[in-house]
Parts: C-alpha cells; sequence; structure tokens
C-alpha cells in the first residue's frame, strides 16, 4: 500500500510537472502583433506567439557573448539605458547583465544559470546559431520566454529580433559594383568567426559580387567589428595585397580608414557600418573619392528584443521572428547634426534608435551607464 500511494505520488507530480510545461510555452496564434510597427514580422509565414500572461515585475536578463569592440560596448550600455527607463524599470524586479566572451559553452552556461534562477525572460546575443538548442530546450520547458537578437539563433523555438544581415551584405557588394563598374580588387574586412551576423554579410556581399558578372579579387581579414583590429588587419593587407579598388567592413570601420591615411593608400568606395567616425571621415573625404555606403543597425535593437520579452510577459501577440529596419545613409547626403556628430566620440554609433518603437536615446543617457557584468 505504502509502495501504491507513493507511486501516485510521483505519478501526480510528473503530472502536474508536464502540465506546467505545457501550459509555458507559448500559443501559435493569428496576427497582426501587439504593435504592428515596433513588432514586425520577418515574412509572410512568420508565425506568432501568444505566452502565457505572468504578473510582474519580472527578472529579466541580458547573455551577451563577444564585448571587446565598440558597438557590443554600446549595446550593453544601451540596455542598461532602457531597462533605467522608468516606465520599463517599473516593469522589471531585476534586470540582470552578463558578457562571456568569445566561449560559446559559457555563454550557455549563463543562460542556464539563469533559468536554474527563475529568470522570467533572457536576450541573448548568441555566439553560434546552432550550438544552443539544449538550452532552448530548457527554457522552452521551463516557461522562460529567450529572446535572440542581432547574432540570432537557428530555431523556432525562441523569438529573434534582427535586421536583413544578408541583405545588409548585398546592399555593400551593389555600392561597390555601382562604383567600380568594371570590377577589380575588394578589401574585405569581416566581424568575428562563427556567429551568423559576420556569415550572413559575408554571403551577401560575395553573392552579389559574383552575380554581377564583373572579375573581382577579394582579399579577406579578421577585425571583429574592432578599430584596433580592422586597422591593424587593413594595414596588413594594404602592405601584402594592395592597392585596393574598393572596400568593405562589417565594423571597425573607422580603423580601417585610418589604416588607409597612414599608408597614404588612395581613398576608395567604401561599403561600411554606421560608426560616427567613419561618417565622420566619409564626409570629410568624399571629394577626394571616398564614397561611401553607411549601413547597419544600432545597438539599441536590444532594446526592442527587453521590450520584445517584456511583451510576451504580458501575454501580448508577437512575431516568432521580428525584422527591423536598417540605418542608411550614403554619399552625398551626409549631413551633420543628423547623421554624423563632430562633438561625439568617433566610437558612437549613429542611427541607434528605432521610432516605431518608442526607443531613441541621446549619446548621453548611453554613455553614462557601464559596459560591466551587474
Amino acid at each position: 500500500m505504502f509502495k501504491s500511494l507513493v507511486g501516485g505520488i510521483v505519478a501526480a507530480t510528473a503530472f502536474v510537472m508536464l502540465s506546467s510545461s505545457a501550459l509555458a510555452e507559448p500559443e501559435i496564434v493569428a496576427g497582426p502583433s501587439a504593435e504592428p510597427e515596433c513588432f514586425a514580422p520577418w515574412a509572410v509565414d512568420t508565425q506568432f506567439f501568444k505566452f502565457p500572461k505572468k504578473e510582474g515585475p519580472y527578472r529579466v536578463a541580458l547573455a551577451n557573448g563577444y564585448i571587446a569592440n565598440t558597438w557590443r560596448i554600446q549595446m550593453v550600455q544601451t540596455a542598461k539605458a532602457y531597462a533605467a527607463q522608468p516606465d520599463v524599470a517599473a516593469k522589471l524586479k531585476e534586470f540582470k547583465v552578463v558578457s562571456t566572451g568569445e566561449d560559446v559553452p559559457a555563454q550557455i552556461s549563463a543562460i542556464n544559470n539563469f533559468i536554474d534562477s527563475g529568470y522570467d525572460a533572457i536576450v541573448v546575443n548568441a555566439q553560434n546559431p546552432t550550438a544552443f538548442g539544449p538550452v532552448i530546450k530548457r527554457a522552452k520547458q521551463a516557461g522562460v520566454v529567450l529572446v535572440a537578437f542581432d547574432n540570432i539563433l537557428d530555431t523556432k523555438d525562441a523569438i529573434n529580433v534582427n535586421v536583413d544581415q544578408k541583405g545588409l551584405g548585398e546592399l555593400w557588394a551593389n555600392w561597390l559594383i555601382k562604383h567600380i563598374p568594371n570590377g577589380g580588387k575588394i578589401l574585405e574586412v569581416r566581424g568575428v568567426a562563427g556567429t551568423s551576423v559576420d556569415t550572413d554579410r559575408h554571403n551577401g556581399i560575395h553573392e552579389t559580387l559574383d552575380a554581377s558578372g564583373k572579375k573581382w579579387e577579394v582579399t579577406e581579414v579578421v577585425g571583429k567589428w574592432d578599430d584596433g583590429v580592422a586597422q591593424k588587419a587593413t594595414a596588413d593587407a594594404i602592405a601584402t595585397n594592395g592597392p585596393f579598388d574598393g572596400v568593405t567592413g562589417q565594423g571597425g570601420d573607422t580603423g580601417i580608414v585610418q589604416a588607409m591615411i597612414d599608408a597614404k593608400h588612395p581613398f576608395v568606395p567604401f561599403g561600411g557600418e554606421t560608426e560616427n567616425g567613419f561618417r565622420k571621415f566619409c564626409a570629410k573625404f568624399a571629394a577626394e573619392g571616398l564614397k561611401c555606403s553607411s549601413a547597419g543597425t544600432g545597438p539599441a535593437q536590444v532594446a526592442v528584443a527587453i521590450k520584445t520579452a517584456i511583451a510576451a510577459l504580458e501575454g501580448q501577440v508577437v512575431p516568432q521572428a521580428v525584422k527591423l529596419p536598417l540605418a542608411i545613409v550614403e554619399d552625398p547626403n551626409f549631413k551633420e547634426g543628423e547623421d554624423y556628430f563632430p562633438d561625439q566620440s568617433d566610437n558612437f554609433f549613429v542611427g541607434n534608435s528605432f521610432p516605431t518603437c518608442g526607443i531613441n536615446f541621446t549619446a548621453q543617457e548611453i554613455m553614462g551607464q557601464s559596459k560591466e557584468n551587474q
């Protein structure tokens, strides 16, 4: 009889746990999303999630990986600035930030720790798009809302927030094709190896160049989206493989141009990101041949990811994949005080706002925050 009673308790407990897990999973529902202008679906066939509503305030964590470049530092600062806004802070019981570097297992371990600690939602900038399968499953079973942004996850069991990274590579390649009509030698400065952003942008560049029907000789170097690393990689490439007819850089573009200046390399067409310093150079040296397409996405997409996580916790309808707009400025349309800011740091990423989501930050709000774990 005792064994029977114990068996019944275990079975009942297992049933409750399974039932709780099932109830925690999102329901697939019809769109549109709660805020259609902000939470825009990635494609016409994108599914919409409706999670069971939780009562706030919430415990939300940011599990970042790589931190050693300007974009990631500004991203962490932006996340903290967004969480500190009064209307957002009122919905948060706790906001935690951890950066784990390029170590994929360390980032996965951090997410597992947040799940074990009972956090309601985790936003992640993933070091690898395919390595997170088990932790994605754990989050889903635990009823934790998992939102990936920028470097996203290859899954439909988490929410992804991003811009069209491959489309960004295509845009840069088309800029080079337009300004180098007969083909030529291109320097491609890549980002952090293994990330979805680096892979998608690289594929967009090469597929577009290949489809142009022109002859291209591309020298690839790794700049890790960092000015110092990209500057050295560019200097070495110029010394060994230069000169180049055009350049495309995923980030660290201020350093790339500085390397060209130091090497007395002629200014050439350049498809690059949205750093303030890069745009200053583009405006200053346009007449000397530095014809730029400056496009990308500001670090404020982390704020959209946090906003999406909170909306999901509140039981609002959100897309499984949210598509954000690119910030694009191209020669000759660089306007001082609007597209670049002479008095601000070179390292500040311009276009760091998403007005359709009500997200807009001043440089002072962001730079007042630290990059440190909290």
